[in-house]
């Protein structure tokens, strides 16, 4: 394991911007999913897409740490973390809401408003707390993949790329 973390440490930058062109691939699937396949998202997924396209930033960011830069590392290596984290609570919220049981008809879903009435009518504190709470469309699947949903595969993306982007980028003597 050691060996593969030496390895990719001296390919750092490039390691970084192939993680940030995943993360921007990742944006680029849920854009097709909504524009050519029908699927509107929710204000959740909204959020992982934020999430996603600022793990890509924090990769961008960690390929212009210069090499020898012990606290340039580490202090990329925490922003690829948390980002990573953030994504994470998001993606796991999404996933919780997909878990619980059906609603009756006619029943507003566990996700309340759609997110430009919530954004129109809420100051932003009361906005963000409306939408993680979410919206009807939120507990909906529309699409899986090898039985998982769009936000289990976020998930693993999100935590499967910020542990590599912490491990490669952090500096040990």
């Amino acid at each position: 394991m050691s060996g593969v973390l030496a390895m990719l440490r001296e390919r750092r930058p490039a390691f970084n911007l192939l993680a940030a062109v995943a993360c921007f691939s990742l944006l680029g699937f849920a854009l097709y999913t909504q524009h050519y396949l029908g699927f509107q998202p929710c204000p959740l997924c909204i959020f992982q897409r934020i999430a996603v396209i600022a793990l890509g930033v924090a990769f961008i960011v960690a390929a212009m740490v210069p090499g020898r830069a012990r606290v340039g590392g580490i202090a990329a290596s925490v922003l690829i973390g948390l980002v990573s984290v953030a994504g994470a609570v998001v993606a796991g919220r999404h996933l919780y809401l997909q878990s619980l049981p059906p609603r009756a008809p006619g029943e507003i879903g566990g996700c309340g408003a759609p997110l430009g009435h919530l954004w129109n009518v809420n100051p932003t504190g009361e906005f963000l707390a409306k939408v993680f709470r979410g919206t009807g469309d939120c507990s909906q699947v529309d699409w899986a993949f090898l039985g998982l949903p769009m936000p289990a595969w976020v998930l693993i993306w999100v935590l499967a790329l910020g542990a590599a982007g912490v491990l490669v980028n952090w500096r040990t003597r």
